[in-house]
């Protein structure tokens, strides 16, 4: 039997990483290192990168306040995957294969494309082709618009109008190895999952399933595991901001009955 993974998601924004809420505000809240070193003292089971920075400027000039800057995607990635030792997913960015070439190349396990999926569905087919699709994350970002869950691009910003069963259903055929999606409306809100949408999906597809968006406290984490069987469980802030929260949540999932690795 698979077991459930539960995963942290860090987004970048200009060279830091960044509390999330609502997909609009954003809260520095540390040095990418620095997170990267904690989740591997933790032994996470995988972890998530999204950069979210507009204008791909990374670095802030912050080295005299001891916050090490970084000037590119590609130092960001090598400087990760040196510290870290368990899988790690970056996202955020890809438009071309070269651009998925460039992450794998420097220490991403897999890579998580949105956006440009929507704009461009043979890059999923063409980097599952090259990679294989163990290597290939769909992220999909929604919210609930007259009780139907429609897709958003462009960092949360756009109505594609797209129901989000249909888009992944696409996806799975276009060689998707993964599914991550993320509820714009439960963006760092503390609320709990949309577990009625999770549900939807994981009967729609096949493919393993990760979900985010909602988690305020590690019992969001057992009430999702018990009502949907689910790949992976991910979450943000609770993580960033709640003293050793992943290895406590951990304990309390293995306590819960929940199969956890």
């Amino acid at each position: 039997m698979l077991k459930t993974r539960l995963i942290p998601v860090l987004y970048i924004k200009n060279g830091l990483i960044v509390r999330s809420e609502g997909f609009e505000y954003h809260q520095n809240i540390g040095n990418i290192i620095n997170q990267a070193s904690r989740y591997n003292e933790w032994d996470v089971d995988e972890l998530i990168y999204i950069d979210i920075s507009h204008q791909k400027e990374y670095d802030l000039r912050r080295d005299d306040h001891k916050i090490k800057s970084y000037s590119s995607i590609e130092e960001i990635i090598k400087q990760i995957s040196k510290i870290c030792f368990m899988p790690l997913t970056f996202g955020g960015g890809i438009r071309t294969i070269e651009d998925i070439d460039l992450r794998i190349q420097n220490g991403a396990d897999k890579i998580s494309i949105n956006t440009e999926a929507l704009l461009n569905i043979d890059i999923v087919k063409k980097a599952s082709l090259k990679y294989g699709n163990q290597c290939v994350v769909i992220s999909v970002d929604y919210r609930i618009i007259d009780n139907e869950p429609v897709v958003f691009s462009h960092y949360g910003q756009k109505n594609t109008g797209i129901n989000l069963l249909t888009w992944i259903r696409r996806c799975e055929e276009a060689g998707a190895g993964e599914i991550f999606i993320n509820a714009i409306d439960r963006d760092g809100m503390a609320n709990g999952y949309d577990t009625e949408t999770i549900k939807k999906v994981a009967k729609e597809t096949s493919l393993p399933i990760i979900a985010c968006g909602g988690a305020g406290d590690p019992y969001d984490f057992v009430d999702l595991a018990s009502e949907v069987k689910i790949s992976g469980i991910a979450a943000g802030n609770i993580f960033h901001f709640t003293e050793r929260s992943y290895p406590r949540a951990k304990q309390l999932l293995k306590k819960s009955n929940i199969n956890v690795r």
